[in-house]
């Protein structure tokens, strides 16, 4: 039985006239990784900062761990830990000058530092350049360093907003195996991210848009829900003739993915309707196949549904 740590209950946060998030109610569970997924503007950097007791509610409550981030702001901020869009190194200290800089700023004493010290260096692999300046620190290395600085306090809820942006493929999947490791040992995470690999590997994930959640469920059921088909073209010149492929009868939905397109049509369409319609277009020959919807159409779905609904 997965046990509640975090409870979100109609909340709304707007600022002046503009309305960042609305509404909102969800539950994360001890031990999930929990995804934010929406285009810039969804209101997930907002969501966070309320979270983390940087923003306060206009109206609803956020309760962790039973307190409420309103009420109990001390308690919070001691169980969790939180690395935000630019999480701010100090450049001119050394990797392990980091980490004990914001372990005094946590309180942790000495010899439990030099615990998670090891602990920390074990799993980022940052012993070898213990000595090094966070400056001088490759951007993925500088992604682990502020995650294992927020992680010295040894937080029961990690916040990540976009921890990920602008780091290389490979620094990804290394960050988000100690994400892993950490859910395994029991951690909640609630992480941001603008990925769609990313969004598969968390557990559950909340579609954003305009402040309000469109759907909130794992990943998997998400694809597995989606109604529509979905077909892969692949040949010379699609972007030139993306215009074209969307107005062919029974197109839904058209996005380009790589070199190539997927279109999202009605029901009742075949490949074979697509190849007779695409004669009709002048341009090379495409290869047209069956797919089965990514985490990415099925995202684009709901948000298209939801702006020609609005």
């Amino acid at each position: 039985m997965m046990h509640t740590l975090v409870e979100l209950l109609n909340v709304t946060k707007a600022f002046g006239s503009k309305r960042a998030v609305h509404d909102l109610s969800f539950t994360v569970a001890r031990g999930e990784i929990f995804g934010l997924i929406g285009p810039d503007g969804a209101g997930k950097t907002t969501l966070l900062r309320m979270l983390v007791t940087l923003l306060r509610p206009d109206h609803g409550s956020i309760l962790i761990d039973g307190f409420d981030t309103v009420k109990d702001v001390e308690y919070i901020r001691a169980i969790i830990g939180y690395m935000p869009q630019r999480f701010s190194l100090y450049p001119d200290l050394s990797v392990e000058q980091n980490l004990r800089f914001f372990a005094d700023l946590f309180e942790v004493p000495k010899d439990l530092f030099e615990q998670r010290k090891e602990r920390l260096y074990a799993f980022s692999r940052l012993r070898p350049f213990a000595s090094r300046l966070a400056g001088k620190l490759s951007g993925g290395m500088k992604q682990k360093l502020a995650l294992s600085c927020t992680l010295v306090h040894d937080p029961i809820l990690l916040v990540l907003d976009e921890a990920t942006t602008g780091v290389d493929p490979v620094s990804r999947v290394e960050f988000w195996n100690i994400l892993d490791e950490l859910r395994a040992e029991g951690m909640s995470i609630i992480v941001s991210t603008p990925y769609m690999d990313e969004a598969l590997l968390c557990d559950r994930v909340i579609i954003m848009h305009e402040g309000s959640m469109l759907r909130c469920a794992k990943p998997t059921e998400l694809i597995a829900e989606y109604p529509w088909p979905v077909f892969a073209l692949e040949g010379s010149d699609l972007m030139m003739r993306m215009p074209s492929v969307e107005s062919l009868p029974g197109v839904r939905d058209v996005q380009a993915f790589g070199d190539g397109l997927h279109v999202t049509t009605e029901l009742d369409v075949s490949v074979s309707d697509i190849e007779h319609a695409l004669s009709r277009i002048p341009g090379d020959s495409v290869n047209i196949r069956s797919i089965q919807p990514s985490f990415e159409d099925v995202f684009i779905a709901h948000v298209y549904e939801r702006l020609h609904h609005d």
